[in-house]
């Protein structure tokens, strides 16, 4: 198996190949929870930020979540991470703004601890020439969703095998502090359902890491 250094090589040299050093590119990095997708775009970022005088900028889709409250009333709160407990149309909308935008725009930031999205806590400046947009369903072939491949100038698909996902997932829950049961219960029944429809349901990236 590849370590990161060489993903991050291998991506940047494939964003290198489309960049002309003045159009904005917009970089889509998907796959399932608990993938490596924001590991591995903090440190493409890094990589590329070191070269290019901080040309590049993280834009998380997770800042799309439905607040609780909503989940809550639609009955989605325990789905929550599934496709339908997005704001598809929001993101959608920003995707599109950050592809022509000449000025600066917020975006929004899911905080893991606080369990909710932080309006405009981040900024994209006109300086941003390379958007790392990040998240689940970039590549998904379902309404809204599917508007979102013809904005990215390269697409990369994180999927590791789903053994190593369940056990990434379970962990991640571990972490939030749940009890062994209750974190092999939440990461089986949500998470693997969700990862299941993504490897199932994306298209096909313009390249692919078996992290």
């Amino acid at each position: 198996m590849l370590d990161l250094t060489d993903h991050v090589a291998r991506a940047a040299a494939a964003i290198a190949a489309r960049d002309d050093g003045a159009r904005r590119l917009l970089i889509a990095i998907a796959g399932p929870p608990g993938a490596g997708k924001s590991t591995l775009s903090e440190a493409l970022g890094a990589h590329l930020n070191a070269r290019l005088n901080g040309a590049a900028l993280v834009v998380p889709m997770d800042g799309f979540h439905f607040d609780n409250a909503i989940l809550q009333e639609r009955g989605l709160l325990a789905r929550k991470g599934a496709p339908e407990t997005f704001d598809a149309d929001g993101f959608l909308a920003l995707v599109r703004r950050l592809r022509d935008a000449t000025g600066e725009v917020a975006i929004p930031v899911f905080d893991r601890g606080m369990d909710l999205s932080r309006a405009s806590a981040r900024l994209v400046a006109p300086a941003h020439r390379i958007l790392l947009i990040e998240g689940n369903y970039l590549l998904l072939k379902r309404p809204v969703w599917q508007e979102l491949r013809a904005l990215f100038d390269l697409s990369l698909f994180v999927s590791p095998p789903i053994e190593v996902l369940e056990q990434r997932l379970i962990q991640r829950w571990l972490d939030h502090g749940l009890a062994p049961d209750a974190a092999a219960a939440r990461a089986r029944g949500n998470d693997l359902a969700n990862a299941k429809v993504i490897i199932a349901e994306s298209e096909g990236a313009d390249m692919i890491i078996e992290a």
